[in-house]
């Protein structure tokens, strides 16, 4: 692929409503802040997508594009919407993917526009699959150069596997891939007192 290609990036975002947003942290901190929270981090991931300035910005919405928040996005920020179709996670992320395309979650407070634009010289330099572990055993970001539907099929979503089924998976299929250095989500209480320390603005 040209070094001058362009690469997609694919936002994987859940509307700000409470009770459905960053749902694992309701019994901490109540719907009502959860929901404020996966706003701030959903704005925060636009911001980093944008100045990485590697390709379109699509932010994929959950449940679908409606809620104000998302509009607010576009008005701000050059992105696009589109709604994640029905399905498992991987056949949402796999949804995402046309072309060379980097597809990220919203959980990453940690993400630069430095790590974007490493994840896409990877692709640039040959890599058919590009990787960002996220400490918990999970990923927070996956590109390929082109779709790999068998890398998001049956796969155990949401639990600590996820990386290693992942990584035998590529294996199996004979994929070029490369790994990038870990970032942590936010998905626990500990997660959220690091986000206070490191991130202060994005705190509630």
């Amino acid at each position: 692929m040209p070094s001058n290609s362009r690469v997609a990036v694919a936002i994987m975002a859940k509307a700000p409503i409470p009770g459905l947003a960053k749902s694992r942290l309701i019994a901490s901190i109540g719907a009502h802040a959860a929901a404020v929270l996966q706003e701030r981090l959903t704005e925060r991931t636009a911001a980093t997508a944008l100045a990485a300035d590697i390709g379109p910005v699509t932010v994929w919405c959950a449940p679908d594009p409606s809620h104000a928040s998302f509009h607010e996005l576009v008005t701000r920020y050059k992105v696009s919407l589109k709604r994640q179709p029905n399905g498992d996670l991987g056949q949402r992320m796999l949804a995402a993917m046309n072309g060379p395309t980097l597809v990220i979650g919203t959980d990453c407070p940690a993400f630069t526009a430095e790590h974007l634009r490493a994840a896409a010289d990877v692709l640039h330099n040959g890599a058919d699959v590009v990787l960002i572990p996220a400490e918990d055993g999970g990923y927070v970001l996956i590109g390929t150069r082109a779709a790999q539907p068998e890398l998001f099929a049956n796969i155990a979503w949401g639990i600590a596997t996820v990386l290693t089924e992942t990584r035998a998976r590529i294996s199996a299929l004979g994929l070029a891939s490369i790994e990038l250095p870990a970032l942590w989500d936010v998905d626990t209480e500990s997660d959220l007192a690091r986000l206070e320390r490191e991130f202060p603005e994005l705190a509630l």
